[in-house]
């Protein structure tokens, strides 16, 4: 039996370590590299390297549709192009059926989810609604950043990709079972304007987008007299009694860093910066500021 990989980012990387740590290399037929100048880094170089070490065969994405043809299965991780191999398994970073569609990861954190994980499925026509080959979770605490939970979440993936390998080295057939659909969720798209923080929700909710939207993503952004400022770290604290709640204004300076109100409940920043220089906002020359 032979599967052909389709990698990309960091989770595609450790997978691809992981699956030849547990000696099944010789049932990798080839290993299609995706890449993205858009990312930090998109790890194909890592990739490319740990394929080269191996001496497994690394193609790139214009060639697929011919290497597809030599093996049984194909496994997409991170993959964000569209496939249309036989066999073709898509790892998607939720616990289907919740959670289908973009970003599952990053709003399963905003929402406070206290359970993360991948489901493998097979492909077909709808996104994400394909029958279930397997599932691995891990339960979370907040606060958790999103490096955090990139890595919890990858540990998920190399379990459920362990499990596909050692299935079908052993001769096995993989089973799929459908969805309920009735317990089906969607997570929509993000763009450069859902990283704008909202003031009018509660702190503890700015305070997990805050970490969610973090690297290696742009960050969660406000707009302070016309300027950008990407806000790193916060705090939440407690609530005091406002008579005329204006979302936004700093109330006051606690540990020299500003209060700002929320929707309900106060945030403390900690570390912000303004996003053209990179360069820290701190110390604050003006106390009467409103973040927008």
């Amino acid at each position: 039996m032979k599967v052909g990989l389709f990698l990309m980012t960091y989770k595609g990387y450790r997978v691809l370590q992981s699956v030849i740590e547990s000696g099944f290399a010789s049932h990798i037929g080839f290993v299609c590299i995706g890449k993205d100048a858009n990312v930090g880094n998109d790890y194909s170089g890592e990739i490319e390297q740990c394929c080269l070490r191996h001496n497994i065969v690394s193609i790139e994405a214009k060639d697929a549709k011919q290497y597809a043809a030599t093996v049984d299965y194909s496994i997409a991780i991170s993959w964000r192009w569209m496939l249309d191999p036989e066999n073709l398994i898509v790892l998607h970073d939720s616990l289907l059926p919740k959670y289908r569609g973009f970003a599952p990861l990053v709003n399963m954190l905003k929402n406070g989810e206290a359970r993360i994980g991948v489901t493998a499925i097979f492909a077909g026509d709808e996104y994400d609604k394909g029958d279930i080959i397997a599932q691995s979770g891990s339960d979370i605490s907040y606060p958790i950043k999103i490096e955090q939970a990139i890595e919890t979440v990858t540990a998920n993936y190399i379990e459920v990709v362990e499990f596909i390998f050692e299935t079908i080295t052993a001769g096995k057939k993989l089973q799929g079972k459908a969805q309920i659909e009735s317990d089906a969720t969607y997570s929509l798209w993000l763009d450069d304007r859902d990283y704008k923080i909202d003031w009018q929700k509660d702190s503890g909710y700015i305070k997990r987008f805050i970490d969610a939207v973090g690297f290696p993503f742009h960050g969660a952004f406000s707009i302070v007299n016309d300027e950008k400022i990407v806000i790193r770290e916060a705090e939440t604290l407690g609530d005091v009694a406002i008579e005329n709640r204006d979302v936004g204004k700093i109330i006051y300076f606690h540990e020299k860093f500003p209060v700002v109100v929320c929707g309900s409940g106060l945030l403390k920043i900690t570390d912000a910066v303004y996003d053209g220089t990179q360069e820290s906002i701190f110390p604050l020359k003006k106390f009467r500021l409103r973040f927008e």
